[in-house]
């Protein structure tokens, strides 16, 4: 059975799933929550951005008076480890349509004293609430159907690069945006592939903010190797995605400096535009 057709097996519930699971808070105080942060998230040793990101998101939604974040602004300050962690919130701003709150994650050093990982500003609002009236120029993007593109699973060695994080999820990628597993990076900047969770629990907004920073990084294509750490993420959360898998964009059209830019879309089942992101990573050159 295909790794696809497995998830769609034993199709895991919202609410009910590893993902779920792995970004569940205890509350130790009002706006304090405790947390152990999985290693089932983790790219070679470092925990991965998009996952940190739905932790403080699930954090905030518990905080805020509306639960879906629409606009999520993330700098990334020190690299998380698995781990125990806790998640301190702030409630910036409340009213009818939307509420505004910042997060931090803390972790602790070999002395005990908490070392600041990420810290957020969002604003939450309620996603069925919205108008249907869209007007757009976005397209989705063209990507072959999910069994004629490719896994870590089909490969004859894990692909370089990939850790636990990718036995949780279901990516496949669009072969022509596979050259830099062959040792034949396109030189383009460009990453897509159809995504899911690997135990078939449909997307919604919390798993959106993992969605963006899911795919290797473009610079996989512009022929470079090694880790690509975050340095700051947003995202904008634009529609509660349809049952399904998703399909996911990044886009990279400069790097200088030793930085460069992504830029995510992802689209749902019905062809529909439901999250985008910008981030601004480092690339370890030479």
């Amino acid at each position: 059975m295909s790794e696809a057709a497995s998830a769609q097996a034993t199709r895991a519930a919202i609410g009910d799933s590893e993902f779920d699971r792995d970004t569940a808070l205890i509350p130790r105080a009002p706006g304090v929550y405790d947390i152990d942060l999985s290693a089932g998230w983790t790219i070679i040793n470092a925990v991965n951005g998009g996952y940190l990101l739905a932790v403080l998101g699930r954090a905030l939604a518990d905080a805020l008076p509306h639960a879906d974040p629409f606009t999520i602004s993330a700098h990334y300050l020190t690299a998380s480890q698995p781990g125990p962690a806790v998640v301190r919130t702030d409630v910036v701003r409340t009213g009818r349509t939307l509420s505004t709150g910042q997060a931090s994650l803390f972790q602790y050093d070999e002395e005990g004293r908490e070392v600041e990982r990420i810290r957020v500003l969002a604003s939450y609002g309620d996603l069925d609430a919205l108008p249907d009236d869209v007007r757009t120029t976005a397209e989705p993007p063209a990507i072959p159907p999910l069994d004629q593109c490719f896994g870590p699973q089909d490969g004859p060695a894990p692909v370089s690069g990939s850790s636990a994080i990718a036995d949780r999820l279901m990516i496949k990628i669009d072969p022509a945006t596979l050259g830099w597993a062959v040792g034949a990076p396109s030189g383009k900047g460009e990453m897509r592939a159809w995504f899911g969770l690997a135990d078939g629990r449909d997307a919604d907004p919390l798993s959106l903010l993992l969605a963006v920073d899911a795919l290797p990084p473009t610079a996989f294509e512009l022929g470079l190797k090694g880790w690509v750490p975050t340095v700051e993420l947003t995202v904008h959360v634009r529609s509660r995605p349809a049952p399904g898998p998703l399909r996911v964009s990044i886009t990279t059209r400069n790097l200088a400096g030793g930085f460069l830019e992504e830029d995510a879309e992802v689209w749902d089942s019905n062809d529909r535009l439901v999250a985008q992101s910008r981030q601004l990573a480092r690339v370890r050159l030479g």
